[in-house]
């Protein structure tokens, strides 16, 4: 119905992890496929290591002419980012019908924009699925420019540029310096100043109860969840003095 491949997490059957590869194989010849090399949500926030194991299946399918096409999907606002970070925090999942009450909850009044990035195409040619160092040096080059594609959004930026208490003037001026600062590493920038970050940032996040402004000043409310949205930018941030956590 949805064209989604179940995977057995951990599974060591060799029969099963044959018949996966002979699977994917299958379909390679026929169809492109969507999948994510990171294997999972990330409860971070922060872009996860790849796992290898359909990248393997790939290169084994001997389909000629096969490329990687890196995409990165970035949101304004992730509807379960309250229940991800606690998950990280707390190191344990709670009940389903608790965490789906919860996201129903902040549900309410919920809009998001997502963007869609897509980079330039990584031929497989020359590269050996025999190689375990080939597959792991493929999963880094792949991850490598997802991260680069990943849009900058206005709450990102914001809740890199946060302090436990500051004005709107220092937030902007905190959030121009962390935007310069991506712009010289060439990231895929969706917002152009701190003006414009907190004019886009600062309300959606006020809402969802991760920050609240006031007697002038932006406060945090949930530090969890405001790093949660920080981390996603992290890694394209090359200077230690534009970071806040």
């Amino acid at each position: 119905m949805t064209g989604a491949i179940p995977i057995r997490r951990n599974a060591k059957d060799p029969a099963y992890l044959v018949t996966l590869k002979a699977y994917v194989a299958e379909v390679l010849r026929r169809h492109d496929l969507l999948f994510y090399p990171e294997g999972g949500r990330s409860y971070s926030g922060e872009l996860k290591s790849p796992k290898t194991g359909l990248l393997h299946a790939a290169l084994n399918s001997g389909t000629p002419g096969l490329v990687i096409v890196p995409t990165a999907i970035s949101y304004d606002l992730v509807l379960e980012d309250h229940i991800l970070s606690r998950q990280r925090v707390k190191r344990r999942q709670r009940p389903f019908a608790r965490e789906f009450a919860e996201m129903v909850r902040y549900a309410v009044g919920y809009r998001s924009r997502a963007f869609v990035t897509f980079g330039r195409p990584i031929p497989l040619d020359g590269w050996e699925a025999e190689s375990r160092r080939d597959v792991m040096e493929l999963g880094k080059l792949t991850t490598a420019s997802i991260g680069k594609l990943v849009k900058v959004l206005p709450t990102s930026v914001i809740a890199t540029a946060m302090r436990p208490s500051v004005t709107r003037r220092d937030l902007e001026d905190r959030a121009d310096a962390i935007i310069e600062t991506l712009r010289a590493v060439g990231a895929n920038l969706g917002v152009s100043s701190g003006r414009q970050a907190v004019e886009e940032a600062a309300e959606p996040l006020e809402a969802r109860g991760i920050i609240v402004y006031d007697g002038g000043r932006f406060r945090v409310r949930d530090r969890n969840v405001l790093r949660y949205y920080a981390r996603a930018i992290e890694h394209l941030l090359t200077s230690g003095s534009a970071r806040t956590h």
